[in-house]
């Protein structure tokens, strides 16, 4: 993490990832035959309505094509590059299968270009190595974890993510998830040993708000400055309290503040054993 001079006010407390010293080793260019063009939808859905606020402008970027089904087991693979990725977090890496097939991976942290690793049943829980979690020793960290058999990694991808596996129980695993829940999966489902990398991703401060244009991030308007139609905290004269006992979000639903948001009667409730700890100091 590099802390930038305070040449300006944008540049106070500004700080930054040295790229440089953590990719040295790779390539600049990503692997044509895996990116593609993809268009910003600035939060619009496909009848043009904004759906999720604040987002729009930003750099134009190449999407890399992620292999998160590996479905090419008992073949091992080489890391032949580790890069950055401009629509995830953690770095990704180009693996080459010993059949000559390529492809994008997220990468684990303490894997190097030339280390290897293998999705086996029989893989040993090594760092990189994919195998089912019923196959996992208690206390093991995984990533890229799947919530049915072989409907690819959904769980713990962005960067510095884990779970750890606390338990095995009647064909299922319980796993603690980044949030603090603890919850039931099914054993034949897959992940992946370790955490993702680039764990100072939470530590970087963007310092202005040019910077965050340039990342897709649109100015946040505060609820109590817009108007009684706009907002529920909208209204009023001058700078009036919000009228609410508890917080909410635009559409009126109870939002941050150590409340519970999780909908009650929701599919998945069954599968959780232990319900996340809400609030800062969770």
């Amino acid at each position: 993490m590099k802390k930038l001079k305070p040449t300006s006010p944008g540049r106070r407390n500004m700080t930054v990832i040295e790229y440089k010293k953590k990719l040295s080793s790779t390539q600049s260019r990503p692997h044509k035959a895996l990116t593609k063009g993809k268009r910003s939808t600035g939060g619009r859905n496909s009848q043009g309505r904004i759906t999720t606020w604040y987002r729009g402008a930003g750099n134009k970027r190449k999407y890399r094509d992620i292999d998160f089904t590996y479905n090419k087991k008992d073949i091992e693979a080489k890391i032949e590059s580790i890069e950055y990725d401009p629509y995830r977090s953690g770095f990704i890496a180009l693996v080459l299968y010993k059949d000559g097939e390529r492809r994008y991976v997220l990468v684990p942290q303490d894997m190097q270009v030339g280390d290897t690793f293998v999705v086996s049943e029989k893989a040993k829980p090594l760092t990189g190595n994919r195998l089912p979690l019923g196959a996992m020793p208690i206390g093991t960290f995984v990533y890229n974890i799947e919530l049915k058999p072989g409907a690819g990694a959904r769980i713990a991808r962005s960067a510095g993510n884990y779970a750890e596996v606390v338990a095995h129980d009647a064909g299922y695993t319980q796993l603690k998830m980044p949030s603090t829940e603890v919850r039931r999966i099914i054993s034949t489902a897959w992940a992946s040993v370790g955490e993702v990398s680039n764990e100072e991703h939470r530590l970087v401060n963007i310092g202005k708000a040019g910077r965050a244009r340039h990342m897709g991030l649109r100015p946040k308007t505060r609820g109590s400055a817009r108007n009684a139609v706009d907002h529920p905290y909208g209204g009023g004269e001058g700078r009036s309290p919000r009228g609410h006992k508890r917080s909410r979000t635009k559409q009126g639903r109870p939002t941050g503040k150590r409340q519970k948001t999780r909908s009650p009667k929701k599919y998945s409730n069954k599968f959780i054993v232990s319900r996340r700890r809400v609030g800062k100091r969770r």
